[in-house]
């Protein structure tokens, strides 16, 4: 018990130091950076930056890659993702207030990767969509595929068999920290999201984790799931 307790105690202090925080909101889009671009971003030295890197290395929270002259760093799951956005589901609890208080909308809290899945107003929407229509079902904590939506993927040539094989999981809910409604995640909402940019429903902006829903998009969703967006 004393070992849980030590564990549990030095991974939240990992996860609160601001730096690290920083570093860890910014990796949840799901690409690598290096050591000098997690500086720039936590606007500390790189010998600072470095300290902190080497901590969450040694947690297993990141991963690193060396490339050429450069090491590379990412999230080691998406289970680390996810405990990163859950808690960013508390931003907006503050002393006195009786109800949370939504954040700001903007093109962010509409549309944006949450590790490698769609987030979002956006993406709770369609996700609630899917759930009216029967594509998925609400389970525990997970999303459940059904045998419609099995045929409803596999006709937007998502690999469904392939994904449920891998040793990850496969659909799981994901608690949106700006609708606070849950989003689909997983291997499925992976390669969804992989789906839509690559039919330019959704397109990614360089060094943010906002997207944009394109014309041809909200007539693609509209057709396929019935909602306006």
């Amino acid at each position: 018990m004393e070992d849980l307790e030590k564990d549990f105690s030095e991974i939240a202090t990992l996860f609160g130091d601001k730096s690290r925080a920083i570093m860890l909101w910014n990796l949840l889009d799901g690409r690598a950076y290096t050591a000098t671009e997690l500086a720039t971003c936590a606007n500390v030295s790189l010998q600072s930056a470095s300290n902190h890197l080497s901590k969450l290395l040694k947690k297993e929270v990141l991963t690193v890659e060396k490339q050429g002259r450069h090491r590379y760093y990412r999230l080691s799951s998406s289970e680390v993702a996810q405990v990163i956005e859950s808690m960013a589901s508390l931003l907006s609890i503050q002393t006195g207030y009786k109800t949370i208080k939504r954040p700001k909308m903007s093109g962010f809290t509409y549309a944006r990767t949450c590790y490698k899945h769609l987030a979002g107003e956006v993406g709770v929407k369609i996700t609630e969509a899917m759930v009216l229509q029967e594509i998925i079902t609400v389970a525990d904590k997970n999303f459940e595929l059904t045998e419609k939506g099995k045929k409803w993927f596999t006709y937007f040539e998502i690999p469904v068999d392939n994904l449920q094989n891998l040793k990850r999981s496969f659909s799981h809910k994901c608690l949106d920290w700006s609708e606070r409604k849950h989003h689909l995640a997983g291997a499925l909402g992976d390669s969804f999201l992989e789906m839509m940019v690559e039919k330019d429903w959704f397109r990614k902006h360089k060094n943010t984790r906002e997207l944009t829903l394109t014309a041809k998009g909200r007539t693609e969703i509209k057709q396929h799931l019935n909602i306006i967006l």
